[in-house]
């Protein structure tokens, strides 16, 4: 579980507020997190409980999630 120390706080990273920059900032989530998994490998377990962290994230309210851009703003 010492990996997840390095998964939780991506999800509080919160997203731009300039509807512009969503797409820069989709782009820099996916390939931290392709980078961490391919050099950190980390377990089972803890790839399981991102996972789940993140769908719960992204099924939990539109414009949540923080693998594809949405947004919220009004103008």
């Amino acid at each position: 579980m010492y990996c997840l120390q390095w998964l939780i706080p991506v999800l509080l990273i919160p997203k731009p507020v300039p509807a512009g920059l969503l797409h820069n900032h989709v782009v820099f989530m996916v390939l931290y997190l392709t980078g961490f998994f391919l050099e950190r490998k980390p377990c089972s377990i803890c790839s399981l409980v991102f996972l789940a962290a993140v769908t719960v994230l992204c099924y939990s309210g539109i414009g949540n999630c923080l693998l594809w851009p949405t947004a919220d703003c009004q103008g």
